[in-house]
């Protein structure tokens, strides 16, 4: 538990001044952590980063990362819209299964690309969530920090039944509803502070719906651990894992946030 307090205090602070600041020097940081995100998901499977389609994946992953201010730019330069850049990257994928004679495979290709799509989503919406401002942040991080520590918490004290004990057996069905019921509770108090919602009622809502899809993306990354028995999906993090077992439930709430259009 030390070890991963001091971890934490230690990425929070180099972390929370880069998304104060903003621009540039951000988004120079959130394509560096993907990279990592990206890198870590190949290596469950073996695959290299470093290889020609573990290359071609990680530029499949930039092109997805491109923020929306840039992107007229890109396109212009490239002469290509930002689909048809992902449409030539996928292209190059499956003609690299030719090159190599199946050793790269056609299933390769899927876990790769779906890897791509999976980082460079999630943290697409965290750059584009930052140029809205930084209370949808705060917002947003408060519903997966609340989420995860009161499941933890009611998990531990009260918590009895099993909720999917074939993908993560130490979560309890009292743990997950008492991360939602802290989610509410802290998200409200921060809603009086910064308020980004007028309707106290759909404000409620969403944040159930993001703190239960918030939940299930930890449990989607469980799932990939559990398939190719790792334990966590990276060493960065002394006592936390990796980048993806960090931001498992990020990538999940904040597109979620941008479809309901809670943000945007």
């Amino acid at each position: 538990m030390k070890q991963r307090i001091i971890t934490a205090i230690v990425a929070l602070a180099f972390f929370v001044p880069l998304i104060i600041v903003g621009g540039l020097p951000f988004i120079m940081m959130i394509f560096a952590i993907s990279t990592i995100g990206l890198y870590e998901l190949l290596r469950m499977r073996n695959m290299s980063i470093f290889s020609v389609g573990g290359f071609i994946s990680w530029l499949l992953l930039l092109v997805i990362l491109l923020p929306s201010r840039w992107t007229e730019q890109v396109e212009s330069a490239m002469r290509l819209e930002k689909l048809e850049m992902i449409y030539v990257l996928i292209l190059l994928l499956l003609v690299y299964t030719v090159v190599m004679k199946n050793k790269w495979t056609f299933e390769d290709i899927a876990f790769s690309a779906i890897s791509a799509l999976y980082v460079g989503i999630g943290f697409y919406y965290l750059i584009e969530t930052r140029l809205f401002g930084l209370e949808y942040i705060g917002y947003a991080l408060l519903i997966i920090w609340s989420t995860d520590s009161g499941a933890y918490f009611v998990g531990r004290k009260i918590g009895k039944r099993k909720l999917w004990p074939d993908i993560s057996p130490n979560k309890t069905i009292e743990g997950f509803i008492g991360g939602i019921i802290s989610a509410i509770v802290i998200t409200l108090i921060f809603n009086m502070f910064y308020p980004i919602a007028t309707s106290y009622v759909s404000f409620i809502i969403i944040t159930i719906v993001a703190s239960i899809v918030g939940q299930m993306g930890d449990l989607v990354e469980s799932a990939l651990k559990r398939f190719y028995n790792v334990k966590d999906s990276g060493k960065l993090l002394p006592g936390h894992g990796g980048i993806m077992d960090r931001f498992d439930s990020l990538l999940f709430v904040l597109p979620l946030l941008h479809f309901v259009q809670f943000i945007g």
